[in-house]
């Protein structure tokens, strides 16, 4: 995998790590992506998934409702919401190469309360990667990496590449996250 702690050290390195990928570039960096997870949750049972881990830290000003700003994210939480942004990372991208300019959000999360087996997470990520890759597949050709666009506030301007890569790097931002919600469920069920 590409080095994201790079990104968020230095955004503007978004654009130099994106300069010469090709699409086959970024499928590998979603196959990677994808497998890492996979392996994370590979030991993971039904009982894990909807596990109450502890976080002191926990804090989510986007929370669906009031009740849910500060608690601690669940493995099916942390799953679909990852899934989720690499998704529409991925779908922004495709119209980026399209030419076509940003017009707002392309995002569906599947119900966090809704996923209750280690098996719904599996699938969740084998259908994340699917879609991400189909997206690429809608890429032209000769993509229009001059269609470029400031994410958000404190990101430089990023193309389709970066657009994409952001999917994956918010995936990354999440990695130590999930290894400590296994942890917890694990040691919690006396594994």
């Amino acid at each position: 995998m590409i080095d994201y702690a790079r990104i968020h050290q230095d955004p503007e390195s978004i654009n130099d790590i994106a300069a010469d990928m090709k699409i086959e570039d970024l499928k590998h960096e979603l196959h990677e992506m994808v497998g890492f997870f996979e392996d994370l949750i590979m030991d993971c049972v039904d009982a894990d998934v909807a596990f109450q881990p502890e976080d002191p830290e926990a804090y989510d000003p986007d929370a669906s409702n009031s009740d849910e700003v500060y608690i601690a994210w669940t493995l099916a939480h942390v799953i679909v919401h990852l899934t989720a942004s690499a998704e529409e990372k991925a779908f922004l991208a495709a119209e980026m190469a399209r030419g076509v300019l940003l017009h707002g959000r392309s995002r569906y999360e599947v119900p966090w309360r809704d996923v209750l087996a280690i098996e719904q997470c599996r699938h969740r990520l084998v259908e994340c990667r699917r879609m991400c890759l189909a997206s690429l597949d809608m890429w032209p050709d000769e993509p229009h990496l001059e269609n470029k666009k400031i994410p958000w506030k404190g990101y430089p301007r990023v193309d389709a590449r970066g657009f994409f890569l952001l999917g994956l790097n918010h995936a990354a931002d999440h990695i130590e996250q999930v290894r400590e919600i296994v942890r917890q469920a694990k040691a919690a069920r006396g594994g």
